[in-house]
């Protein structure tokens, strides 16, 4: 074991506050990774406060890190020492699954680990990127494309494959329609992917205020959901809504702005229940989905496309000991749009 510098949650009550970790020996099949940017993302905070369920506190949070390769173990063939590398949600899963065996390892029958709080194979507690370095096995290591920015690559991780995975599952393209609901950190990225895909790209934001940054991110149209002409005007305009917001919303006037056959995808969490009513699906045969992050090949997948088209996520750099002011200003969408943490400054 060796043991790292981090920033931990000691409790649901209290603020993140520098310590110390263990990580594991490198094994044949590991790969050490010297962390260089963390990014923030709402499920950290969703987590670490509890909202979630019970947490084994002390805990580090972070699922989406990109770093160095420092050192790899004697089996490993994917990856080499200095390789730009990108770790995110998942650390694990069972790999038999017919779902692994598809490359949907998020969706593993057993159960996958996530890349925090998790309790991993050997029984530990997994620990996230709020930290200088990390053991990761190599098959759910990511490749970083020289060409994406490396203190801007690590939301991608997340936010990124969050949007991507939908976007590119319900056939996002030239020729259709698609809502954004929320202009945050998931939302500004599902703008840009959805608009290099071909996509037309409507944002449905609570008010006008960022109008402008999405339309410099590629959305055609930008309406205030405050308003209630929006709902009206809007009405059976979509082939696919991709809900980004973390906090309940009326879904029945959201259903109602689909298309026949379009599908309401939600990747945002609430902790809240979203009720839906029978007929608000029935009309125009709607239908009303969810989607988690994506499996390894997609999320290589994710990051070659977003090279290839130029994206990065819109972010602002902190140092670690910001961290809870930034949990303070996510909660009040006072970010444009995703906090990274230098790791440099936890050394």
């Amino acid at each position: 074991m060796v043991r790292v510098n981090a920033y931990a949650a000691p409790s649901a009550t209290e603020p993140l506050v520098p310590t110390t970790i263990e990580r594991r020996d490198v094994g044949p099949s590991d790969v050490l990774i010297e962390i260089k940017y963390a990014g923030i993302c709402h499920s950290d905070i969703h987590l670490v406060r509890g909202e979630w369920g019970p947490v084994t506190y002390p805990q580090v949070v972070g699922h989406e890190i990109v770093g160095i390769v420092s050192e790899v173990g004697a089996e490993v063939s994917k990856h080499q020492v200095g390789d730009r590398v990108g770790v995110g949600c998942l650390v694990n899963s069972c790999r038999e699954c017919e779902n692994c065996r598809a490359g949907m390892e998020q969706y593993c029958l057993h159960g996958s680990v996530g890349t925090y709080a998790s309790v991993d194979r050997d029984g530990t507690i997994t620990q996230g990127g709020y930290s200088t370095h990390v053991v990761v096995d190599e098959n759910f290591v990511l490749r970083v494309p020289e060409s994406i920015p490396f203190e801007k690559a690590a939301p991608l991780l997340c936010a990124g494959i969050t949007t991507y995975s939908p976007l590119a599952h319900w056939n996002a393209g030239p020729g259709t329609r698609v809502a954004v609901v929320g202009m945050g950190g998931l939302g500004h990225m599902a703008v840009k992917i959805a608009h290099a895909m071909g996509a037309n790209v409507t944002v449905l934001s609570q008010s006008l205020k960022k109008r402008d940054d999405g339309l410099a991110l590629g959305a055609d149209e930008y309406h205030a959901t405050s308003d209630p002409d929006t709902f009206a005007a809007l009405k059976n305009s979509f082939d696919l809504i991709v809900n980004t917001v973390s906090a309940p919303l009326e879904m029945d006037a959201y259903l109602g702005l689909l298309r026949l056959d379009g599908t309401l995808v939600n990747v945002g969490a609430p902790p809240e229940a979203l009720p839906v009513h029978a007929f608000a699906l029935a009309n125009n045969r709607r239908s009303f989905a969810g989607s988690s992050i994506g499996g390894i090949p997609e999320t290589q997948e994710m990051l070659d496309f977003c090279a290839e088209h130029g994206i990065a996520p819109e972010t602002e750099l902190i140092s670690a000991d910001y961290v809870n002011e930034a949990y303070e200003r996510v909660l009040a969408s006072d970010v444009r749009y995703r906090f990274v943490i230098d790791i440099a400054t936890l050394a």
